[in-house]
């Protein structure tokens, strides 16, 4: 029942904080292996390319499967969906804590298997958040709400991967799948308690509803769609043929080899490269994090702010994109870094740009078409994910070749001009792309 108080509820910040929360878990169960890595590869005796196939495997099926996530969130809606795959992710993450106890399995099939499963059940949830984001936020107030939960991404280890190194340092790298996947069923359970639609949230009052509503908020999306396939390869080939798209799934791929590398290979590099031990590379992997945190904040404020101001969607969007990818280029500079504390200060500046960046998913909810927002974002998340399979695989190889993770450092940050690239050459005008009559 909708309260007729004429001051508007603030329930939409409840549910992006709760979104928050969720997609920072998200990103710490990718990160697991990571942490854990350097302790399960010498116990289960991992090679550098092997460990390389292992990072990659959630990417695998996290790209296979946006297109399929995105249809599944338009027929079945949000709620049902997301619940389930926060659930099913989690319990495939402990999972891997029983790695080399079962029998007639190799480690390197069963790791790859088991984060390849993660990968299937993590594909609906950015697809997810940003239909909540269309759903729940008028336009003038995407840029922040996407940016707050793709922030996560760097709250994530922040807030995990101290605590991840340090139960891997005192308690061994199974405690780290464990502990990961029981917090992730909790985030399951907290979902299905406070997340709905707007029409149907028993907290929101009409004078919110209209807030949202006025503002180019889709309070009736999960209604509208519930029960319907938005799912056609005419559809599918319409969003592949259009230019602009094609050079937002471009910029996306490029952004998220940052992500990957961080996610997958920095702390690793740290250990091998920087001579830190496993605690320590956790609690080091936390600053940049932060930083790239606070840069995904300002990027989201400065856009929503620039376009208050100017009413230029280009403008908000690119400009920050563009400012953020030249500092995210810093991170080649660790080539010649010899001191620890110069290299996590460049990184930290580097994840600093790349987090005031991240505004793919604001792009996304302003050019998605309305009847196909599941459907846009899972493709969206599927170029940009084949960057969590390209990147571990180079780098491992590149590891392996040299010796090094110089040449590392040189591919990521030459993903950053290419970022700008796409965004200021093949883009073109920003707008909410229109199915035909």
């Amino acid at each position: 029942m909708i309260a007729a108080d004429q001051r508007p509820t603030r329930v939409r910040y409840r549910i992006i904080a709760l979104i928050f929360l969720i997609t920072s878990i998200n990103y710490a169960d990718r990160a697991t292996f990571s942490i854990a890595g350097t302790q399960a590869s010498g116990e289960l005796g991992l090679t550098p390319v092997q460990t390389g196939f292992v990072l990659s495997a959630f990417a695998w099926a996290y790209v296979l499967a946006q297109i399929p996530g995105g249809v599944l969130l338009d027929r079945f809606g949000t709620k049902r969906i997301y619940a389930g795959a926060i659930l099913l992710w989690s319990a495939m993450t402990a999972m891997q804590g029983f790695v080399g106890w079962l029998p007639l399995l190799s480690a390197v099939a069963t790791l790859f298997v088991l984060r390849f499963l993660v990968g299937l059940a993590e594909a609906p949830s950015f697809p997810g958040n940003a239909r909540l984001v269309a759903a729940w936020f008028p336009g003038p107030e995407r840029g922040t709400a996407s940016a707050i939960f793709n922030s996560a991404q760097y709250f994530s280890l922040v807030a995990f991967a101290p605590l991840m190194g340090w139960l891997a340092h005192s308690f061994g790298w199974r405690s780290v799948f464990w502990a990961m996947g029981l917090l992730g069923i909790l985030a399951a359970l907290a979902f299905v308690r406070f997340i709905h639609s707007p029409v149907r949230h028993p907290a929101i009052n009409r004078a919110e509803l209209d807030h949202i509503e006025a503002g180019g908020g889709l309070i009736r999306m999960e209604e509208a769609k519930a029960g319907a396939s938005t799912f056609t390869w005419d559809n599918v080939r319409m969003l592949l043929a259009n230019r602009m798209m094609l050079g937002i799934y471009l910029g996306q791929y490029c952004i998220n080899v940052l992500t990957y590398f961080f996610v997958t290979w920095f702390p690793i590099y740290l250990v091998k490269e920087r001579g830190l031990n496993i605690m320590e590379a956790g609690f080091a992997a936390a600053a940049p994090a932060m930083c790239g945190f606070v840069g995904g904040l300002v990027g989201g404020f400065a856009s929503d702010a620039i376009l208050k101001r100017t009413g230029n969607l280009d403008l908000a969007r690119k400009g920050p994109l563009v400012a953020g990818m030249l500092l995210a280029t810093l991170i080649i500079a660790c080539v010649w870094a010899e001191s620890e504390w110069l290299v996590i200060v460049l990184m930290a500046v580097a994840f600093f740009g790349k987090g005031v960046a991240s505004l793919g998913w604001a792009v996304m909810a302003d050019v998605a078409p309305k009847q196909l927002a599941g459907l846009s974002g899972g493709v969206f998340n599927m170029f940009g994910n084949i960057a969590g399979i390209v990147t571990p695989i180079v780098v491992g190889f590149i590891v392996a070749g040299t010796g090094s993770f110089d040449l590392a450092l040189v591919f990521v940050g030459a993903h950053c001009l290419l970022t700008i690239f796409a965004f200021l050459v093949i883009v073109g005008p920003i707008r909410r792309l229109e199915l035909p009559a």
